[in-house]
């Protein structure tokens, strides 16, 4: 099978340099051995020998290489590969021993006085030699694609799967802002008939919300205090509509307000708990919000609204909020998030929404101690 790309592999500079100093160390090396047993006997055909070795090694494992990239033999199963790396050794092994043979057969006798009467036998012994050679380029030329070829793989699964994060997120924010627009419009829609200014009020709330969503929805991570002015605005846009019937309550340790956490995070469990908590009951009810660090340095948000929760309702329901911020929390922390909705056991006819994040704020320092208390805000809308 020959390869679409060969015309496009052609060896580079630095394959010709790891190749004229790898060879070029192995005729040294030679030249050495030749010294070393020889010894004043080697003379000038020592390095004529040498350089001859290296040489026809070079231009062996380049034929190698050719026929690697040519017939595509990396593209082929292992076993495949092996056996056609072994057969293609061998021949070439044995074809430059040949040559080199019949270059020492006419030569040396006349670099040594004439006293050459090897034979052929000993070459046998050489050409195994080269073919160990041929064998030993042959696994680090290979295992050097394979390596090649196992970062990119490495690079591009890491790409396509900051591509996949990065699609997933998009998506969550193209249903989370429409979803949020929606009741946003749909709360000042009841205020325009009834009371223009106050509809005028709602939509400059409005204003700020929508220029918040705009500015950092594409942000992974917001501190827990730029959140909460947020929320402060979407109080006041709900308070607006439901009056008397909405009552609040925000107790955010100072501690806690640097705590990164996934834009509108708090929002959306306001927006859930007034939504099925508040503008459901002709009483209204009473939103509590509270924040602060546990012994761990973990942000514990918690927010309580009336109502009871029932898991098999929340599984008929589209729970298109939640469960959007679910994924965003995993996109953005991971499996160390901990989100839980349920009824609250210490109050009856409480539901409550219970988050727990890691400091994601890089070396933390430790909460410094504040001379003044958590601030603790409750409004009666009016």
């Amino acid at each position: 099978m020959l390869n679409p790309s060969f015309s496009s592999s052609r060896p580079g500079r630095r394959y010709w340099r790891a190749q004229v100093l790898g060879w070029g160390a192995y005729a040294v090396f030679n030249l050495v051995l030749f010294k070393a047993f020889a010894g004043k006997a080697a003379g000038s055909w020592a390095w004529v020998m040498s350089v001859v070795i290296a040489a026809a090694l070079l231009g062996a494992s380049h034929l190698l290489r050719y026929a690697v990239q040519r017939w595509n033999w990396l593209g082929r199963p292992p076993l495949a590969l092996l056996g056609r790396l072994l057969l293609a050794n061998a021949a070439l092994a044995v074809g430059s021993e040949v040559v080199i043979g019949l270059l020492a057969w006419l030569l040396l006798p006349r670099q040594s006085g004439g006293q050459n009467t090897q034979g052929w036998l000993p070459y046998l012994g050489y050409a195994l030699n080269m073919n160990i050679m041929l064998l030993l380029w042959s696994a680090a030329y290979v295992g050097w694609h394979y390596l090649q070829r196992s970062q990119r793989a490495e690079v591009e699964k890491w790409r396509l799967a900051a591509a996949v994060r990065e699609a997933e997120l998009n998506t969550l924010r193209a249903q989370l802002n429409p979803h949020f627009l929606f009741n946003g419009l749909n709360n000042i829609r009841g205020l325009v008939s009834e009371d223009p200014a106050r509809a005028r009020e709602a939509l400059a709330h409005l204003a700020e919300l929508l220029r918040y969503v705009m500015q950092h929805s594409a942000t992974p991570l917001l501190p827990l205090g730029q959140e909460m002015e947020i929320v402060a605005d979407y109080l006041a846009l709900e308070a607006l509509q439901l009056e008397d019937r909405l009552q609040y309550s925000l107790d955010v340790d100072p501690a806690a307000r640097a705590v990164p956490l996934p834009p509108l995070t708090v929002q959306l469990l306001v927006e859930n708990a007034i939504k099925h908590g508040v503008a459901v009951r002709p009483a209204g009810g009473f939103v509590a919000l509270r924040a602060q660090l546990d012994a761990a340095g973990w942000l514990c948000l918690t927010v309580r609204s009336p109502g009871r929760f029932s898991p098999e309702a929340a599984a008929g329901s589209s729970g298109l909020g939640l469960r959007g911020l679910r994924e965003r929390l995993t996109q953005a922390v991971g499996a160390a998030a901990e989100f839980e909705l349920a009824n609250d056991p210490a109050t009856p006819d409480t539901v409550r929404a219970t988050l727990r994040l890691p400091d994601l704020r890089p070396q933390a320092p430790a909460p410094a101690s504040s001379a003044f208390p958590s601030s603790v805000f409750t409004s009666l809308a009016s």
